[in-house]
């Protein structure tokens, strides 16, 4: 067996060694030592104060405590060297350490993170945007079609607004847990007049964002143990919000020949399997894809009739086309509190995602659950924010419906661009994003989302992201690139 000195210009051998270096401080030996033995993953000081060294081997990590005996004639301190080639031979070296010199203080088994976080992958967008610094530029600027993010500034107004709120000293305390009375009255009137339907302030619960809102009502609707129902492909962050909290998750399959929209009797299926919440996305992310006012109220009876909730995140609502009307008529339903919850978010209308603003719109019995849920979670959301918003929801109208033109453009830029391109095919497009069809049958989303990065400068996302069995689509975000932009998607893809 060969032991190893963690110390340079010391000598070891045998099963353990001892070896003690003259003339030299403790603190300098546990800041400069080395290690070369591979059977350990590492070898660390804990604070060169402390005197306490840690070895793991073989994944389990072990402190040491040197005794700080020194010779009264030399003031040496004896420092052994305990390394070893097996468990047993580690044993021995410890349990002879307390009369040469080393005191065993505890074996100390690795902390763990969650387990259920833990087998989650890492956030999907910085690992794709990750690819792209391998890009050269030989084939022009970089097309970013990953995270959707508005392709354009905010309002100078929008700017003012927030500048304005922020500096005011009563903005910086707590506000809240529901939302600012003020943005909860906007909204709610904002609301009534899309929908067409009367809709209060006690209706409504700002939150910090749309994925915060979500995951507020996941928990206040779910337990861990219980299922919730996705659509396949679903939006990722719905699906890990699940995952990390326990819930389980059934999928609702979405018909990629009829635009992938959820095919109803899948959704029951899952219903009644017990699924206590159906979530669906519309206008939908990640395909694009529209739910017709009449599908939603047929997935919305669905979830009466087995006792279950729906959840329709709206956070593109406001990219529907010109002329579209109500996104659905669900509010005027007679009960409708007792089974809808809807979702949005200010960051795409306004342009604003950094300054992480959202809205659940339910009953008032939920919205006390959710009250709980978020004064664990945040307390309030930012509150400078939302007496910006409150302003500029009337006033910034015209300017936002202009946006939602422009969005529009895009889409047709996008149409024009991929019916040139031999292969690739639009699978579903809408609001914000499209779900492209690629020609390579033989690779995966993930290595040809990864090779566009790279070779041509496109960030996309691929369709595993999304869900089971979406290996030959990828995401693009084109509200992200200006139609010039889009134009030049076309020599790159060929």
């Amino acid at each position: 067996m060969q032991c190893v000195s963690i110390f340079p210009n010391v000598s070891a051998g045998g099963d353990y060694c001892e070896q003690s270096l003259q003339g030299a401080l403790l603190p300098q030996l546990i800041t400069n030592f080395s290690v070369g033995h591979s059977r350990y993953s590492g070898l660390r000081p804990v604070a060169p104060e402390s005197h306490r060294i840690i070895c793991s081997l073989n994944g389990q990590d072990r402190s040491f405590r040197p005794r700080q005996s020194s010779n009264s004639a030399t003031g040496e301190i004896p420092l052994p060297i305990l390394l070893a080639s097996s468990d047993k031979a580690v044993e021995k070296a410890i349990d002879i350490g307390v009369a040469i010199g080393f005191k065993r203080i505890i074996d100390m088994p690795a902390a763990e993170a969650n387990s259920l976080i833990a087998r989650l992958s890492p956030p999907p967008i910085p690992s794709v945007i990750a690819w792209s610094r391998e890009y050269s530029g030989g084939r022009g600027p970089l097309i970013d079609l990953s995270q959707a993010v508005p392709g354009y500034p905010a309002h100078p107004e929008m700017l003012r607004l927030l500048g304005e709120a922020a500096s005011s000293q009563a903005m910086t305390g707590y506000g809240p847990i529901e939302g600012e009375a003020v943005l909860r009255d906007a909204y709610a009137l904002h609301v009534s007049e899309v929908y067409r339907a009367p809709i209060q302030a006690e209706n409504i619960h700002i939150t910090s964002g749309c994925n915060q809102a979500f995951m507020s009502v996941a928990i206040a609707l779910a337990g861990a143990g219980d299922t919730v129902a996705l659509t396949n492909p679903f939006y990722f962050n719905h699906e890990t919000t699940l995952a990390m909290l326990g819930i389980k998750r059934a999928l609702v399959q979405c018909d990629a020949t009829n635009g992938f929209l959820p095919d109803i009797a899948s959704a029951e299926q899952a219903l009644a399997a017990g699924a206590r919440v159906l979530a669906v996305v519309t206008p939908n992310n990640p395909t694009g894809a529209v739910y017709p006012p009449a599908l939603l109220r047929e997935l919305f009876l669905l979830c009466r009739k087995y006792g279950a909730w729906l959840i329709i995140d709206e956070t593109y609502r406001d990219f529907l086309a010109e002329g579209y009307g109500p996104p659905h008529a669900l509010l005027s339903e007679p009960g409708w509190e007792d089974t809808l919850v809807l979702l949005y978010s200010f960051s795409k209308s306004f342009c604003i995602p950094g300054h992480r603003l959202g809205a659940v719109t339910a009953g008032p019995k939920l919205l006390a659950e959710i009250t709980k849920v978020m004064d664990n979670m945040q307390i309030c959301a930012p509150r400078s924010a939302q007496h910006a918003v409150a302003a500029a929801l009337p006033i910034l109208a015209d300017w936002r419906a202009g946006n939602r033109l422009e969005i529009a453009r895009r889409a047709d830029a996008l149409k024009g661009t991929m019916s040139e391109l031999p292969g690739w095919d639009i699978a579903a497009i809408g609001a914000y994003f499209a779900f492209i069809r690629h020609p390579f049958a033989d690779q995966s989303s993930t290595t040809v989302a990864e090779r566009l990065a790279k070779q041509v400068g496109i960030i996309s996302i691929p369709g595993s992201y999304f869900g089971e069995g979406q290996e030959r689509y990828l995401r693009l975000a084109f509200a992200n690139a200006d139609v010039a932009s889009i134009g030049l998607l076309g020599e790159r893809l060929r």
